[in-house]
């Protein structure tokens, strides 16, 4: 799909090899020991712009009590800001291998870029929720992009011994970027209204695309490709439908206990669409041609990694909106006050990357991912017998320990499922990997916000917090058996085997 390269000793295409050929055969040369200076370049170019479009994503968490009442919404409402940002992505992510194939790394930039300027432009002047709302999946169209884009360039440049340092060395941006925005967002608010969170980052957006569009080389060559638009649309039902019915399941209208009819309706649309996507990727597989490769489910670590992560994100995006709503609703602290008890926390899970992924380099992922899995366990639980005394000082302890536990189960997870695979599984399995987080998030999201909304409205805010976070550490129980699962992968480049 998009690494269609073959890194010759200065991390350039092979002169000598057709595009895509080699890769499809899995004879995809060693990459070098050390990465060039233009390799280097790339992929730092690329880190700059995912950082910011990152940061972007949770900029709104802070922001969501402030928007209920600005835009006159409810709280099952406004978290679609976040659940659609995060379903859109699922939706283009899986098309991304398709834009990668037929535009050039610098086109796919300029577009990714684009979108996401555009959306951020449109955010800061919307009038209302629904233009609002939008310019959000705009924005996501762009985010959705800009991933598999640094994913795939990175797996294509970095020699094999050197992915988790270079992985655990990315999760600064893509783990610090996150935390920082509940402070951001806090910051802005504190002193501006909510259409400053867009203005403020704007600037930073145009900067990125303009660095990018002057120093961004090629990587790769472009390819005609078939797009399979009945797959495509596939994607938009099956997991719009799951995640929307997951949203509903409660009853967004007063809290209406149990799932209504259109709840299940969707839910089942979803289960079935998706099915029916399942299926059609296995016959597309026959003739070559499929939207996301699920061959890549025959090496098991692959496997075991993708529901690692789809449990961890789930617990993730759940905790990233309930916490902000617990520190405004139960314990009343500002938006600035919320964005700094987040902050600790997110800067830990991003400066120990670097660490976490030298270590991985040494020890393989089962201890880090076992150690990891218990601490997010154990925090989630804590976190569901917070009341309205808690010591904030504690929940900021607690968050600092989810963080690092999230932070040994990330890089050890995504470089565990991606070392085994052949060189041209490397797009489907970073757009597999891609889509089922965001899916995972929404649905962790839809699902705990509305356990929130449900009980809270039959027996207060503390007990709604506490269902939820309960529920979450019930959904982080399965990390642990995944967890120990987990083993040391090969590659398989020259000289390795099938890596199942």
């Amino acid at each position: 799909m998009s690494t269609e390269v073959s890194p010759n000793a200065s991390g350039q295409p092979a002169p000598d090899q057709g595009p895509g050929e080699g890769i499809r055969q899995g004879t995809l040369p060693a990459a070098p020991e050390k990465m060039s200076r233009e390799s280097v370049t790339i992929i730092s170019t690329l880190l700059v712009a995912t950082f910011v479009v990152i940061l972007n994503e949770t900029i709104m968490n802070v922001a969501l009590q402030r928007l209920m009442v600005d835009l006159r919404v409810d709280a099952p409402t406004v978290q679609w800001l976040s659940t659609g940002f995060m379903l859109t992505m699922a939706v283009v992510i899986p098309t991304t291998g398709f834009i990668l194939q037929r535009l050039s790394t610098r086109a796919v930039f300029m577009l990714a870029m684009g979108l996401f300027a555009g959306g951020t432009a449109l955010a800061a002047v919307s009038p209302g929720f629904e233009v609002l709302l939008l310019a959000r999946i705009v924005q996501a169209g762009g985010t959705a992009i800009m991933l598999p884009l640094l994913m795939t360039t990175i797996l294509t440049l970095v020699p094999l011994a050197k992915r988790g340092a270079v992985m655990g060395n990315v999760s600064i941006a893509i783990s610090v970027a996150p935390a920082m925005g509940p402070t951001v967002s806090g910051l802005i608010l504190e002193h501006f209204t909510w259409r400053f969170m867009f203005v403020f980052v704007l600037p930073v957006a145009l900067a990125a695309l303009a660095i990018g569009a002057k120093y961004l080389t090629n990587v790769g060559e472009v390819e005609k490709g078939k797009l399979d638009v009945l797959s495509v649309v596939l994607t938009v039902p099956a997991f719009g439908g799951l995640v929307y019915g997951l949203s509903q399941i409660g009853g967004g209208h007063g809290g209406q206990a149990g799932p209504g009819a259109g709840a299940i309706a969707a839910l089942v649309i979803g289960v079935a669409a998706l099915t029916v996507f399942v299926l059609r990727q296995v016959r597309l597989q026959k003739a070559a041609a499929p939207l996301l490769d699920l061959r890549a489910f025959n090496f098991r670590m692959f496997t075991v990694s993708v529901l690692l992560m789809v449990v961890a994100m789930m617990a993730l995006f759940g905790g990233v909106i309930l916490l902000p709503l617990y520190l405004q609703e139960v314990r009343g602290l500002g938006s600035l006050e919320t964005g700094l008890a987040l902050l600790p926390g997110g800067l830990a899970m991003g400066l120990l990357g670097p660490v976490i992924g030298r270590a991985f380099d040494k020890v393989g992922p089962l201890p880090l991912t076992v150690t990891g899995s218990i601490l997010m366990v154990v925090a989630l639980w804590q976190f569901s017998m917070l009341d309205a005394g808690t010591a904030v000082w504690w929940i900021i302890t607690l968050h600092v320990a989810l963080s690092f536990g999230l932070a040994l189960l990330f890089t050890p997870a995504f470089t565990t499922g991606l070392n085994p695979l052949p060189p041209h599984l490397y797009s489907h399995g970073s757009a597999i990997m891609s889509t089922t987080q965001q899916v995972a998030g929404a649905a962790g999201t839809a699902l705990l916000v509305s356990i929130f909304a449900v009980v809270s409205a039959a027996s207060g805010l503390v007990a709604g917090m506490s269902a939820a976070f309960m529920t979450a550490t019930v959904i982080a129980f399965a990390a642990v058996v995944l967890s120990a699962m987990m083993r040391k992968t090969e590659g398989t480049g020259p000289g390795h085997g099938a890596g199942h």
